[in-house]
């Protein structure tokens, strides 16, 4: 059985060869291969690129490069479509979160009894870093209003810790480009009616200063997807 680990990246050259080497690192007995998909850095991560079959010797990664800046959601959607594994999981490129969770993350799917696992960092005992207050208040109303709309009973939709069984995404046409994304998947996984299941992750969450992204419009932009995504397709 092989895992494929899609990472998209925009901007992480602090970042990146830390997280391939975490990701190489998980304590998970699978075949894995990385999928990068570049969207469009600017900041001089395109220039480590060359250097990463020297680096990893003989690891399955293959890099994709946007032309154009189009957002997590196109670049999810360019790294489902290389993906040959049996698995599929989403790694952020920044170090927020620990690929030490594979293990829990993959456990439901490996015993038969999960098609979809969502990683909380709202849920179980694990460590967490303390941050924004109104950040915890978005995530958490957000997550209310998309399991309003798909009868779901998630405690974080917004988690970058998403694994499906690659039968899954097969099904699913990804529209939105940007973190609409989130909401978007849920949905169209609750319409499909698969089996879901959530397991506490750790998390250490970047500040501003550390190169964190997402903002309050993005916010209302993933609001507006969950409406939109309970509406149609």
């Amino acid at each position: 059985m092989k895992l494929s680990i899609v990472i998209p990246v925009y901007n992480e050259k602090n970042t990146l060869l830390e997280i391939i080497r975490r990701v190489l690192a998980a304590p998970v007995e699978l075949e894995r291969e990385l999928v990068l998909v570049d969207d469009c850095s600017t900041d001089g991560t395109a220039d480590l690129y060359p250097k990463l079959g020297a680096e990893f010797p003989g690891v399955n990664l293959n890099v994709f490069k946007h032309e154009v800046n189009q957002g997590k959601g196109a670049a999810l959607r360019t790294g489902f479509s290389k993906t040959t594994g049996d698995i599929v999981l989403i790694q952020d490129a920044d170090l927020e979160y620990d690929p030490q969770d594979y293990p829990k993350l993959l456990k439901p799917i490996l015993d038969g009894r999960a098609d979809v696992v969502y990683g909380s960092r709202f849920v179980g005992g694990q460590e967490h870093r303390v941050l924004y207050f109104w950040h915890y208040v978005g995530n958490r109303t957000l997550t209310m209003l998309s399991n309003m709309m798909t009868d779901l009973n998630l405690t974080d939709m917004e988690t970058c810790y998403k694994v499906f069984r690659s039968e899954v995404l097969q099904g699913i046409k990804i529209k939105c480009d940007r973190f609409g994304f989130e909401p978007e998947i849920t949905a169209k996984v609750a319409r499909k009616r698969c089996r879901v299941y959530e397991v506490g992750i750790s998390y250490s969450g970047r500040d501003y200063e550390e190169g964190k992204k997402i903002t309050w419009w993005d916010g209302v932009k993933a609001l507006m997807a969950i409406v939109r995504f309970r509406l149609s397709d």
